[in-house]
């Protein structure tokens, strides 16, 4: 299956050509109707054979590549791997003209100096006609039909015999992740190749301490991992990219002096290796309190730094581990992120990897307590990604319900921004939000504000000790109650999240069990 990548970033050693006008030297043609490029997924993913080999994969010499080098019959290689991009040329946005620059020939220098970030692997995946016979070194591609996609991660070139990225026949039934190296003068670059789609909200987690990397890919239940002492010093500073529909990560390192290293580096315990989650280790760092914002007259986000060298993104629904020593015992906790606010991060000036963490603080919770009397500038050690919640679900769901109580909101926060801002096909979300009293609805202002402007959202709160004055929902949760809330539409795919004190979600997942909902369509976060 042809898996297209949908998020851009630069390749970090080269630059974008740019005419005198100031416009990118790559130009757009205007593509005829049905030839967008939803139009080619969909015709990639159509079964035609697009080689003319019915499924057959042959050894291309070069008289042979020499051959295809007509509009109706034109194959191209790249990197020793031959395609039939006959079929894609309607499709290019950049027009034949380019495509057929390489008509016949080997395009590779030109595609390096263009778009060698691109994921062509993928996108051509089904024009594979095969592998070069011998190696040619005829220079001509200015393959710039890769465009759409001008934001995948460069096939390394073999930099490490260890590691060498010589191309390869389509993968095997391996599902293992692997990954490749390579470096210019004043940087390192790490590819992992995931061999499946991954979350686009981060799944990645990097920790830099005095030279010593600890790479961590969260793939479902499974993780993978890279532990290296590098081979010289580097800069703290990391950039991660992600492409999420094509499954890969690099991860680019600065180093502190210019120069070629020999290796990558000595590799540690657990360096690659592909485990279940819960046989590794919890991994924490050092994190440090940047400030603390009431919420209301009980509960604050905590905003937190991680250190210098570490780059942590929290997927949506997943939680962190809080953990520190209470006197000489060691306490830990989970807590889930949430964004600065409801519409999402809005300060620039903040670090992408800082955490927010809305916690209540109870007059006899130790754990909550202590974290009430640190100061700014004190510190806490925090896990990485934790919890089993995906997207993947939600994916196929038109209307989505969420039931919390209390603090419970803090996972739904997240999943109502995603759901409401970036998820087109979820039609309606709905959350039903238990608290005691009105002082103790958490973050009322932005929920309010948000239902009032968007459509797609409705909100309901249940008060179970309300003022006199309260003309909402009052009570607790019951089967009444979720039968006026819940309904499913004819031909919807619903899906429904639980979050709140123990008892309360125990209670609120057998009732909707008894209303018909299967396991499939259900999750509780932990509390």
């Amino acid at each position: 299956m042809l898996n297209i990548p949908t998020q851009s970033f630069p390749a970090p050693s080269s630059q974008q050509r740019v005419s005198p006008s100031g416009q990118s030297g790559r130009n757009k043609v205007a593509l005829k109707p049905g030839h967008s490029l939803m139009d080619w997924i969909r015709f990639s993913k159509s079964g035609k054979d697009l080689t003319g080999l019915r499924g057959r994969l042959i050894e291309v010499t070069q008289e042979e590549l020499q051959k295809h080098n007509t509009r109706e019959d034109c194959w191209t290689c790249i990197r020793g791997m031959v395609y039939n991009v006959t079929p894609y040329m309607d499709y290019h946005p950049g027009g034949e003209e380019e495509l057929m620059k390489a008509a016949g020939i080997d395009g590779t220098d030109l595609f390096d100096q263009v778009h060698r970030w691109v994921n062509y692997e993928s996108m051509l995946k089904e024009c594979l006609v095969g592998r070069m016979a011998t190696k040619i070194t005829t220079s001509g591609l200015y393959l710039c039909f890769l465009f759409f996609f001008s934001a995948i991660i460069p096939p390394p070139p073999p930099t490490d015999p260890a590691h060498s990225t010589s191309v390869t026949l389509p993968p095997d039934k391996d599902s293992r992740p692997r990954y490749d190296w390579f470096q210019t003068d004043g940087t390192v670059h790490l590819v992992v190749y995931a061999k499946r789609k991954i979350p686009s909200s981060g799944c990645t987690v990097v920790d830099l301490v005095a030279g010593v990397l600890r790479l961590e890919v969260l793939l479902g239940k499974m993780s993978y991992m890279l532990h290296l002492r590098l081979a010289d010093e580097v800069e703290t500073h990391i950039s991660v990219h992600t492409a999420s529909s094509v499954g890969k990560i690099q991860v680019s390192i600065r180093k502190q002096a210019k120069g070629k290293w020999p290796s990558l580096g000595e590799p540690l315990e657990f360096h690659n290796t592909f485990l279940r989650k819960k046989d590794r280790a919890v991994y924490y760092r050092d994190c440090v309190l940047l400030s603390k914002t009431e919420v209301n007259h009980n509960t604050y986000v905590f905003r937190l730094q991680v250190p210098h060298g570490t780059v942590m993104h929290v997927p949506v629904g997943k939680h962190v581990y809080l953990k520190t020593f209470i006197q000489g015992t060691e306490v830990v906790r989970p807590y889930t992120p949430v964004d600065q606010n409801l519409a999402g991060a809005s300060n620039h000036c903040s670090q992408v990897s800082d955490l927010y963490l809305m916690i209540k603080v109870y007059p006899d919770g130790m754990f909550t307590q202590h974290l009430n009397n640190l100061h700014v500038g004190d510190h806490i050690s925090v896990s990485g990604p934790e919890g089993t919640f995906s997207i993947r679900p939600l994916c196929d769901v038109t209307h989505l319900y969420l039931l919390a109580a209390g603090t419970g909101f803090t996972p739904m926060a997240r999943v109502i921004r995603l759901a409401v801002q970036e998820m087109d096909t979820i039609r309606e979300t709905k959350l039903l939000f238990f608290n005691r009293r009105e002082e103790d609805i958490l973050w009322r202002g932005e929920l309010d504000e948000l239902a009032a402007n968007n459509g797609r959202f409705q909100l309901e709160y249940v008060l179970s000790e309300p003022c006199e004055s309260w003309t909402g929902r009052r009570g607790r949760v019951d089967e009444s109650m979720l039968q006026d809330f819940l309904s499913k539409p004819d031909a919807s795919k619903c899906f429904v999240c639980v979050c709140g004190p123990p008892a309360f979600t125990e209670l609120t997942m057998g009732l909707l069990k008894q209303q018909g909902f299967s396991d499939k369509e259900l999750h509780a976060f932990q509390s």
